[in-house]
């Protein structure tokens, strides 16, 4: 079976659309995720992109606007089981950290897929 140039170039362009267009969809969606620890407990909480930005993009810059703001609301991370049976980690509910009982930040790596906030709030 023969493509003609033409339908061939077609076919490229919608691919290139295609790509650019889930591009910055997933990217505005991204969550990074972080262990929390305190003296009594650990919870693993999720920050959007933009929220990660105002806090020096690290754990570290996480624990300074704790420390800089006394509290912060963030969304608090579980794992679940999707439709599809798979597991995943998604936003549970919001919370509220309080600098004085969270002892340390740190990232948190999963293998599972991570749920983008905004699929909570729906």
């Amino acid at each position: 079976m023969q493509i003609s140039k033409l339908a061939g170039l077609g076919l490229a362009l919608a691919c290139l659309m295609g790509s650019a267009m889930a591009g910055p969809a997933t990217a505005a969606d991204k969550v990074s995720l972080f262990k929390v620890i305190t003296a009594k407990d650990e919870i693993v909480i999720g920050l959007t992109a933009e929220e990660l930005a105002q806090m020096d993009g690290n754990a570290g810059g996480v624990a300074k606007a704790l420390v800089a703001k006394g509290s912060l609301s963030v969304w608090r991370y579980a794992v679940r089981k999707a439709a599809s049976g798979d597991l995943e980690q998604a936003p549970l509910h919001k919370v509220g950290l309080i600098s004085a009982e969270s002892l340390r930040v740190e990232p948190y790596a999963t293998p599972l897929r991570v749920v983008p906030i905004e699929e909570a709030k729906q």
